[in-house]
């Protein structure tokens, strides 16, 4: 127990920062999920709030994750409003998402864990990037004043047809004094205490610049006059809960007569996977940004986030997956172990019951500042210059990594990733299968150590050019080569020396 709060100091500012990133984003990603007609026991916002204290709470105590924090993932939206426009009942969807956590169970004990170990380390570094940007160019309108679309989105198209690129055209078609004058002073804020010169003051690490921002933008706020004060859309919207019976009222309950539902089955897989998938992705991608390395256990996540996800559906809240943004906002607060992830979720819980009259003059401006230095963090030039320093090989899967997330969503970006780093892991293969030895007499080629059906070209190709030479085909160091190889080798052989071309000579093959 002594160990579990050795860094405290470190952590409890951490997680002040990641409870001010988490909480528009658990509320944007519970207003998205309202956004369905006809529906039988709506969720409410509330359902945002109920999957960010649990993830920050319940899967914080079980994950071994040290900075990795978990919550409501933008990215499961889609999915969530497909699933209930389909099943017509929010309370199916929450038997669906149960079914999803148990199914998340049982995939660590069959190895799914170990998916994200086959993710070049070059998409992985895209996807952080594509992140970084991505929450840049979303922020931009609402430092602006532009507050149409929820703070926090990270899909590239909008329920309302527009996408990442035309709110930027809308925003600055909409300004508001305000906001701007607010979201450059919470920056400026943030650039100051993110400098050496603060950073080397010893209570620097007791006071978050985030904190600071969201102390000032309140004052600031509170002082401004006519068209410069923001309201309204522009402030974070936290429901008050007056009564012990509008807090019972936030929960909802499975609705266990729908098992039989094939839907609900098919949903629970769904949910399960992909959530997975998001969750392995941002695993490793944490793994990579943590100071000190720290290789997580994968399984063990799973199992976390499956039961996160369990309890998660019995009281109403949303699906649960590890989300970088937060992560990443908590490596950069200095966060030192998942106490900092567990207390803000703690955090959350406290707000809704007892601060939201407070939180409800945090302009939206000062907490998109917070976000764009997440991002600018995620995304920094130095990143470029390093993935360009390391070739065409690894600069080319980051960079088309990049682009697919921006103009699609995450997983798609990463399978289209992992589909040009494969391209070019088969041109490496192609390229290099063997080496070679010559004189004008004798030419002598030496196999690889692995030799497939990619590389019978190139071998024969050198073959039929020293036609003329004692051809030695050397396997000494080949563990394994194909049948289709092996069988053009013989076939070599035989008709060279059938017409007395040449000699030729194998060698442990």
């Amino acid at each position: 127990m002594v160990s579990f709060f050795k860094y405290w100091k470190q952590d409890l500012p951490a997680a002040l920062v990641v409870f001010l990133v988490a909480l528009p984003l658990c509320l944007g990603v519970g207003l998205a999920s309202t956004n369905v007609v006809g529906l039988t026991g709506l969720p409410n916002v509330m359902s945002g709030i109920i999957a960010g204290v649990i993830g920050g709470v319940v899967v914080g105590v079980f994950s071994g994750s040290r900075l990795g924090v978990s919550g409501p993932a933008a990215g499961l939206i889609t999915i969530v409003l497909a699933a209930l426009h389909d099943l017509g009942s929010f309370e199916a969807f929450l038997l669906a998402l149960v079914l999803a956590g148990l199914i998340q169970f049982i995939l660590a004990f069959v190895g799914f864990g170990l998916l994200a170990n086959y993710v070049p380390t070059a998409v992985i570094k895209g996807m952080l990037a594509a992140i970084g940007i991505t929450l840049i160019l979303k922020e931009i309108p609402h430092l602006l004043g532009y507050d149409k679309d929820y703070i926090g989105d990270e899909s590239f198209w909008q329920f309302d047809g527009h996408n990442t690129f035309s709110e930027l055209f809308y925003a600055l078609k909409a300004f508001e004094p305000g906001a701007i004058i607010l979201g450059l002073l919470a920056l400026c804020i943030l650039l100051i205490f993110d400098s050496k010169w603060i950073k080397a003051k010893s209570w620097s690490m007791y006071v978050p610049g985030a904190l600071v921002v969201v102390v000032l933008s309140i004052i600031t706020n509170e002082f401004f006059l006519g068209t410069l004060q923001v309201s309204g859309i522009h402030m974070v919207e936290v429901p008050h809960l007056a009564s012990i019976e509008q807090f019972k009222n936030i929960f909802n309950s499975p609705d266990w007569l729908e098992i039989t539902n094939s839907k609900v089955w098919v949903i629970a897989i769904t949910l399960a996977l992909v959530g997975s998938l998001e969750t392995l992705l941002s695993l490793e991608a944490t793994d990579k940004l943590d100071p000190k390395k720290h290789k997580t256990n994968p399984h063990r996540e799973l199992k976390a986030q499956g039961i996160g996800n369990l309890i998660s559906g019995l009281i109403g809240g949303l699906p649960i997956t590890q989300v970088i943004v937060r992560s990443s906002a908590n490596i950069a607060a200095g966060g030192q172990s998942k106490l900092a992830a567990i207390m803000h979720g703690v955090l959350l819980l406290f707000s809704i019951l007892f601060l939201s009259s407070v939180l409800n003059l945090i302009p939206l401006a000062a907490l998109a500042a917070v976000l764009v230095l997440v991002g600018y963090k995620l995304a920094k030039w130095s990143l470029f210059v390093e993935m360009y320093q390391k070739g065409l090989s690894q600069f080319i899967p980051f960079i088309v990594t990049i682009a697919a997330v921006l103009l699609t969503d995450l997983l798609k970006g990463i399978g289209i990733g992992i589909l040009v780093a494969i391209f070019y892991i088969l041109k490496r293969n192609f390229e290099n299968h063997f080496t070679k030895e010559e004189n004008a007499e004798e030419f002598r080629l030496i196999l690889s150590e692995e030799v497939t059906f990619l590389n019978k070209g190139g071998i024969l190709k050198a073959l039929n050019n020293n036609a003329q030479k004692h051809i030695i085909i050397d396997a000494t160091r080949t563990k394994s080569i194909d049948n289709d190889v092996l069988e053009s080798l013989n076939e070599f052989k035989f008709n060279a020396e059938q017409e007395g071309r040449q000699k030729i000579t194998f060698i442990n093959l």
